[in-house]
């Protein structure tokens, strides 16, 4: 069974993919990194799956209100 943080997590990311298909994966997981931990090399390596998960649904907020798209 998967952690429910981690399901949350994998739908996040599918939904970001859906929003910024030009966005390669790598690049999506790093880009997150950064909104959760701040501009370090480690950010990536050192990010826990809540911060990943508290990312993923702040960018994808910010996404939607961008383009002014209803959740």
């Amino acid at each position: 069974m998967i952690d429910p943080v981690r399901q949350e997590v994998l739908t996040l990311l599918a939904e970001l993919s859906e929003a910024a298909p030009d966005v390669r994966f790598g690049q999506l997981i790093v880009n997150l990194s950064y909104l959760a931990r701040g501009l370090s090399t480690e950010s990536v390596w050192d990010m826990e799956d809540d911060e990943l998960l508290d990312a993923a649904r702040e960018h994808l907020e910010q996404w939607r209100a961008k383009r002014g798209v209803a959740v």
